[in-house]
């Protein structure tokens, strides 16, 4: 399976988050499934830290270097394809990262591991929670 990781999912795996479901901590697990990651989820994290809204140790940076050595993740490249399709798809809201996240689930044709409810409710994007 190909997986694109949603920022709070990435995020909640990695920090042992409680809120992440066992079914999707299992499928991250497995050698099978294939993880991929957006450089728009990278942003969100900085942005996330900057703000305060979570603590990353010893900084963000070395954090965020050190979670893409642990974790095994493909990168999924922002590119024009992807920055074009953000603002044909329909979502019920105008989140940049979330309209970048879902154009690269469906550029690159991966699921998309989220619990965002303005992603899981639109019926032209496979998402897994």
């Amino acid at each position: 399976m190909k997986l694109l990781l949603d920022t709070h999912i990435w995020l909640w795996y990695l920090l042992g988050d409680e809120r992440l479901s066992t079914n999707l901590q299992t499928l991250i697990a497995e050698e099978t499934t294939e993880l991929w990651l957006s450089p728009i989820s990278i942003w969100e994290t900085l942005i996330l830290a900057e703000k305060g809204r979570i603590s990353l140790q010893p900084d963000a940076v070395a954090w965020i270097d050190l979670a893409l050595q642990t974790l095994e993740i493909l990168e999924a490249p922002l590119v024009y394809q992807i920055a074009i399709l953000s603002r044909h798809i329909e979502l019920p809201q105008q989140d940049p990262a979330d309209r970048f996240i879902a154009a690269t689930a469906v550029h690159y044709n991966l699921k998309l591991a989220t619990v965002d409810s303005n992603l899981t409710g639109v019926s032209w994007l496979q998402t897994l929670s």
